[in-house]
């Protein structure tokens, strides 16, 4: 009897979804859409910051979201009120997007003449990490009363983010969170990573971290 095959299918699969990310990365560069995937874990503030956002560059750039979750329009609904163009992808049950799903929902957007696509991936600090979805940037929040070791816990996420945002704020004063140590933390797992300490409830810190990511914009543009 001949010995059984081993077959490594996760790698397979990581390494077709690179090359799909790759592929559709140069899409995005011809056309001067710059795509921002957003990830944290449910409750962080995601829909909220990302109102804030919208407000902070709408006036600049043409702007788009998908929001993407197992079910439900709720978050899509809420964007749209921000006066954007919004749809909403249901992951069949899957906990996050690949870059052929980022692809199709691109292409059900519209996105050919936007400068600016956010999406909104599902709310966890896992599986999103572990897909490249073809985006230029990734960036996450981290809510305060989630707590400062989470770099230390879900180390993937904080390695392939290139930001960091570090939402509520305005309750460090009722929570044991130590800005600094969850800072030294992040910097640990990614030297990287630009941290921009925010509340979307108040929006302060806000206009530094719209402000970035225009400027972010603008470079893929003219590049």
């Amino acid at each position: 009897m001949e010995p059984f095959k081993v077959i490594e299918v996760k790698e397979s699969i990581f390494a077709d979804n690179d090359a799909d990310a790759a592929k559709l990365r140069g899409q995005l560069k011809a056309q001067g859409t710059f795509l921002l995937n957003l990830m944290s874990s449910p409750g962080s503030g995601k829909t909220t910051t990302l109102k804030r956002t919208i407000e902070g560059v709408k006036d600049e750039l043409k702007m788009g979201v998908m929001e993407a979750d197992i079910d439900s329009d709720v978050d899509a609904a809420a964007i749209q009120e921000a006066g954007v163009r919004v749809i909403q992808l249901h992951t069949g049950g899957m906990c996050h997007l690949d870059a052929d799903m980022t692809r199709q929902g691109l292409e059900s957007l519209g996105a050919e003449d936007l400068d600016l696509v956010v999406l909104e991936n599902v709310g966890n600090l896992v599986c999103p990490a572990e897909f490249d979805t073809g985006a230029v940037k990734n960036a996450m929040i981290l809510s305060v009363p989630e707590g400062h070791d989470k770099p230390l816990k879900y180390p993937l996420i904080f390695q392939v983010c290139d930001v960091l945002l570090i939402n509520k704020i305005d309750v460090l004063p009722y929570f044991d969170f130590d800005m600094d140590k969850v800072q030294e933390y992040a910097r640990r797992r990614n030297p990287n990573i630009k941290i921009f300490p925010i509340s979307a409830k108040t929006g302060e810190g806000v206009d530094a971290w719209c402000h970035w990511l225009k400027e972010q914009v603008r470079t893929w543009q003219e590049r």
